[in-house]
C-alpha cells in the first residue's frame, strides 16, 4: 500500500469514528428527552390527580369544585394533540381556585387539608421544573440536528423530529408561596 492510500484510509476512518460518535449523541439526547417527558408526564397526572381529589374532597366551595374537577378531568383524559392546551386550562382553573390565600387557608383548615395543600403546591411547583428538563433536552437535540453532517448523513435516523412541550404552568400565587415558604 502506498502512503496516500494510507491517508486516505485514516481519514476515512476517523470521519466514520466521529460520524458514529456523533449519531450516538444524538441517540442518547433522544433518549433523554424519552425519560424527561416520562418524568413530564408522571408530573402532570400527579398535579391533576391531587387537584381531582381536591375537588371532590368537599373542601371548596361547589363552584370552586367543579370548575377545578372538570379541568382536572379533562387534562387527565386529553388526547396527546390536545394536552398542551388542557393542562393549560388545568392552570388557569387553579390561578382561579386558589389565587387568593383565603381560599387555600380554608383547605388548610380542613382536616387533612395541610397535607392536601401542600402536596398541591409541591405539584404545581414541580410541574414548570418537569417540562423545563423537557424542553432543554428537546433543545439540545434540536441543535444537533440541525447540523449539515447529521441531515447528510441522517444520522437521527427515523427519530421523530423532537417537540417542546409548550403550556401555561405558572402557578397559582398563593400555592407558589407556600411551596417556597
Amino acid at each position: 500500500m502506498t502512503p496516500t492510500l494510507i491517508w486516505i484510509a485514516v481519514a476515512l476512518f476517523a470521519i466514520g469514528l466521529y460520524l458514529s460518535w456523533t449519531a450516538g449523541r444524538l441517540d442518547r439526547l433522544h433518549a433523554r428527552i424519552d425519560a424527561t417527558r416520562a418524568a413530564l408526564d408522571a408530573q402532570l397526572l400527579r398535579r391533576a390527580s391531587v387537584a381531582q381529589e381536591l375537588a371532590t374532597s368537599g373542601v371548596l366551595d361547589p363552584a370552586a369544585s367543579i370548575v377545578l374537577y372538570e379541568a382536572a378531568h379533562a387534562a387527565r383524559q386529553a388526547e396527546e394533540e390536545h394536552r398542551e392546551v388542557a393542562e393549560s386550562e388545568l392552570s388557569q382553573a387553579l390561578r382561579a381556585v386558589f389565587g387568593d390565600a383565603p381560599q387555600v387557608e380554608a383547605v388548610r383548615e380542613a382536616p387533612g387539608g395541610v397535607a392536601a395543600a401542600e402536596e398541591l403546591a409541591q405539584a404545581v411547583r414541580r410541574v414548570p421544573m418537569a417540562r423545563r428538563f423537557h424542553n432543554d433536552a428537546v433543545r439540545a437535540a434540536r441543535a444537533l440536528r440541525r447540523h449539515r453532517k447529521v441531515r447528510w448523513f441522517r444520522l437521527a435516523g427515523h427519530a421523530p423530529f423532537p417537540l417542546a412541550f409548550e403550556m401555561d404552568d405558572e402557578p397559582p400565587e398563593a400555592l407558589a408561596d407556600r411551596a417556597t415558604g
